[in-house]
């Protein structure tokens, strides 16, 4: 194994977490400084393995012998704790590395954050030449609660010790992440490692989940990622987390401007587009989330039950406000709250008072009795229909807590319970039935519904991508060149996918476009056609409805001259003569490959609007007819396609059909760079969808 191979992965990780020898580099004889503080956490955690400590000082510590350089060190430490300045890193790594140290953690800030990559850079080069795994620099440490370790450099606490089943949060703020820390203890969420990455100039995030995927201590992973260097490996990591069944709750930063500044500043991260990252890792099995509540809340529930439902949640309440509240909520979030089966209502109605309007949500009416409770909690559970079950209740005493307990108890489906009422006190004997319960607790109702919201989504996605065909090979493409290609190319890709295009073709003079219209039948568009003409309207290329002989070659002369006068260099290869198409929605239909991430599809309003109004969706390359529709309805134009004032009804069958091609062709060919069609013109439900304008580019 080469000195960089050594340097990453699950067994560079396993040195780093498990080490059986540790040096403390920096160490001084200041109480409270960083080197004293980890000397600290060695001794509260009872660390039984050799201890060296590097320092200036002549004095023994904690009757330990200073040695005054890293390279006194024996041969082969499992880990050395950098207590040092930015400026001593250097000198420090190449020592170690000469004493075939295998890990170090280094807390020091002043590298990439600040713009200094160079520095950092020699740091990890020095340190993946010698197979030295580096986690850091600008970070907090770790805690080992599967082990009973703990290295951070602001305080010394001791860690716990034989964690299961538990929560292990990887990322790269070491703040935030004792904020998740903070909310797991909270919650009484077992974790098993908290891992502050920093400024990843060796180990990444990809490398700890790859360690964790394999760890029997942790179910489920949060990660918070700043920057993702290498985008194939961590999506791959992803992936086999899925087939482990262990989720991925991820977080990233750079959703805006300003955010992307911010991340460039903490920790010298060059954020990708956010929009493609989180398409591409969702498709590989993260969940990703947008706010803090979410990991928490998603942590909660995944903890308990790893294997998301593909079927809706059931709402158990006792208010009619509320039932009416959460279905607007629910529309709201895309939260799926199915219909329930007769046999079901009827044993509601048969046990709740008879004056109640049943269904889902279910309010108990103000008559119930909490006798009443375990039979129609049974019931609602047990519905084929419904993949999980929560109830938001006011619990002022352990009765119905118990009674819940006892109606869902048997059913392995997931349960979510939350206490009405903010943060009012409850009592040690609600606690108490709480705690028993099978059920997820929370007290805060409307953060549940978004975590369950995202969680179905989850379960969803798991089972598309678990029905997922390889694509078919594509026949009959035409031969292109390199950068964008003409439209009349484009087009010939598209109709080879199986896209409809207008009637029409390729004229290369003005005799040429009279035969082709008069052939293809009059009212025609013509446009200039060349590679190098990809905005053809401002250039004055295009001339609409022309409803004759004269008009077209009218049109011929105007638009060579304007294109001449628009690009003079670019070679012209003729004109385009289309049928002109019957009116409709306009939309825009694309897709684009990321050098390091892959293929993703967009999908939004077309013509002008697209970047007027930015209303896009975006999706995988592998994306199915349902998931299309169910982007469709996401976009702010979802009403224009659902008709409306008379208007029918748009064939969003016919543009999933298209979504679906543009996805295979990027597939089969992977010369393609970009496909950008708008617009794509979507007809009456049942009369298609056409294919209006078409730019190819090939990388």
């Amino acid at each position: 194994m080469s000195g960089a191979e050594a340097a990453r992965g699950p067994q560079a990780v396993a040195r780093f977490l498990h080490p059986r020898s540790v040096a403390i580099i920096g160490i001084s004889t200041r109480a409270g400084s960083a080197g004293q503080i980890i000397l600290q956490c060695l001794k509260v955690n009872g660390f039984a393995g050799d201890v060296f400590l590097v320092g200036r000082t002549d004095a023994p510590i904690d009757g330990r012998q200073v040695l005054k350089s890293a390279d006194e060190l024996p041969e082969g430490v499992d880990l050395a704790v950098f207590t040092l300045p930015a400026a001593a890193v250097p000198e420090a790594m190449q020592a170690c590395a000469r004493r075939k140290v295998g890990s170090a953690l280094v807390f020091a800030a002043g590298f990439a954050e600040i713009g200094d990559y160079a520095t950092q850079d020699a740091v990890a080069a020095t340190a993946r030449a010698a197979g030295l795994a580096v986690v850091g620099p600008n970070c907090l440490g770790v805690t080992n609660n599967v082990d009973g370790m703990m290295l951070h450099m602001i305080y010394a606490r001791q860690a716990l010790h034989g964690v299961t089943e538990g929560v292990a949060i990887v990322g790269q703020s070491g703040g935030l992440l004792g904020h998740f820390q903070r909310a797991c203890d909270g919650r009484g969420i077992p974790v098993s490692y908290v891992i502050s990455t920093g400024n990843e100039c060796g180990l990444e995030t990809t490398d700890f989940l790859e360690f964790l995927v394999d760890d029997a201590a942790t179910r489920v992973m949060i990660a918070y990622c700043e920057e993702i260097r290498r985008p194939q490996p961590f999506l791959a990591a992803l992936r086999r987390a899925r087939t482990a069944g262990k989720p991925v709750v991820l977080m990233l930063a750079g959703r805006s401007t300003k955010a992307r500044k911010a991340a460039q500043s903490h920790t010298g991260a060059l954020v990708g587009d956010y929009a493609t990252v989180r398409t591409l890792a969702e498709d590989a099995g993260a969940i990703v989330v947008g706010t803090m509540d979410e990991i928490v809340d998603l942590a909660a529930i995944l903890q308990r039950f790893p294997a998301p439902p593909t079927k809706g949640a059931a709402v158990l309440t006792a208010s009619g406000a509320y039932v009416g509240l959460t279905n607007d909520f629910a529309a709201d979030i895309a939260l799926d709250l199915p219909e329930l089966e007769p046999a079901t209502l009827k044993t509601i109605s048969d046990t709740l008072p008879a004056y109640g309007n049943y269904g889902n949500p279910l309010d108990t009416t103000a008559g119930f009795t909490p006798a009443m409770l375990p039979a129609v909690t049974k019931a609602l559970i047990d519905d084929p229909n419904v993949g999980m079950l929560f109830i938001s209740f006011p619990l002022s005493t352990a009765i119905p807590v118990k009674a819940f307990n006892e109606g869902m108890a048997h059913s392995p489906k997931p349960k979510v319970m939350a206490a009405l009422g903010d943060t009012w006190p409850l009592g040690d004997d609600v606690m108490a039935a709480v705690n028993e319960s099978p059920a997820v607790f929370s007290r805060s109702s409307d953060r549940m519904l978004r975590a369950i919201a995202l969680y179905n989504r989850y379960g969803r996605l798991l089972a598309r991508q678990a029905a997922t065909a390889a694509a078919a090979p594509l026949s009959g493409l035409p031969r292109l060149g390199k950068g964008a290609q003409p439209e009349w190319l484009g087009k010939k890709v598209l109709a080879a996918a199986g896209i409809s295009i207008p009637d029409g073709g390729l004229a290369r003079t003005a005799d040429q476009a009279a035969a082709l219209a008069k052939k293809i039948g009059y009212p025609v568009v013509l446009k200039a056609q060349a590679a190098g003409l990809s905005h053809k309207t401002e250039a004055g290329a295009v001339a609409l409805d022309l409803a004759d002989e004269t008009a077209l070659r009218a049109a011929w002369d105007a638009t060579m001259r304007n294109v001449k006068h628009a690009a003079p260099d670019v070679k012209r290869d003729g004109a385009l003569i289309e049928k002109m198409s019957p009116r409709g929605i306009e939309l825009m239909v694309g897709a684009k490959r990321d050098p390091g991430w892959g293929t993703v599809l967009l999908l939004g309003l077309g013509g002008i609007w697209v970047e007027a109004l930015g209303d896009v969706q975006v999706l995988p390359a592998s994306a199915d007819a349902a998931q299309i529709v169910e982007a469709l309805g996401r976009l702010r134009a979802a009403k224009l396609l659902a008709g409306g004032r008379g208007a029918p009804a748009a064939d969003l069958d016919a543009v999933a059909r298209v979504v679906l091609a543009i996805g295979q062709l990027m597939q089969a060919a992977p010369e393609i760079a970009e496909i950008d069609i708008n617009p794509l013109m979507v007809r009456a439900k049942g009369d298609g969808a056409t294919a209006l304008d078409a730019l190819i580019v090939v990388g």
